[in-house]
């Protein structure tokens, strides 16, 4: 990869792989990085039209790519909440979970909550607007992030709650709502053996990733 670069710096890294891979170098040195999964018989046509401008991605990761091994557990650790995964992890990530870029640009704005306090069996509709602020249509993952402010127990720093795809023109904008039963916002409970909703302060973030946050509020749980 390094020699082909010398040769041509106008080089993209295509990626065939079905997990998370060490690209440090590439993401220094590359104009681009196209992660295609394995795409199958017709993959060759859609990484072409990507590759070419003709289609827009819209695809957001689903698994947090990190930068190295510095803050993340030994593989034989098996406890999630030592540092794996978007939830516990407290470095900054090479590419977080959700992320995912396109040939276009989308602003959010506007948020609003049904209500900012409810009762443990409740639900709240989480509204706001999303905008088509670049020159090509497009999608974009509006995803929907909580954490709880304080917690008798380790919680994570943020956990997707709801996620909505959206498909805009250039200029476009939608009003988006996405539900959230407060049932969402228990954690599992090792002495009880149940998912539990305990009463407090919830963190709401909107964003395009779990590092790309774009809006926040806050929601009381009685």
């Amino acid at each position: 990869m390094e020699a082909v670069y010398a040769a041509n710096p106008k080089t993209v890294l295509v990626l065939m792989n079905a997990g998370p891979l060490a690209v440090m170098w590439a993401n220094d040195h590359l104009p681009a990085v196209l992660d295609a999964w394995y795409p199958g018989e017709a993959g060759g046509i859609a990484i072409a039209q990507v590759l070419l401008g003709d289609y827009n991605p819209g695809g957001h990761l689903p698994y947090t790519v990190y930068a190295g091994l510095d803050g993340v557990p030994p593989q034989n650790e098996y406890d999630v909440s030592k540092g794996f995964t978007y939830l516990y992890f407290k470095g900054v990530p090479l590419y977080a979970f959700g992320h995912g870029l396109s040939y276009t640009q989308f602003k959010y704005s506007n948020l609003k909550m049904s209500q900012t306090k409810v009762v443990a069996t409740g639900k709240v509709d989480v509204s706001f607007d999303l905008q088509n602020a670049g020159p090509r249509a497009g999608s974009e993952v509006a995803q929907l992030y909580v954490h709880q402010a304080k917690s008798n127990v380790v919680q994570p720093i943020k956990s997707l709650r709801g996620f909505q795809r959206v498909v805009l023109e250039p200029g476009e904008t939608k009003h988006i709502t996405i539900e959230l039963p407060v049932s969402r916002l228990s954690y599992y409970d090792v002495v009880t053996h149940k998912f539990v909703v305990t009463a407090g302060t919830f963190n709401v973030m909107v964003g395009s990733s779990s590092d790309d946050i774009r809006l926040r509020s806050d929601l009381e749980v009685n």
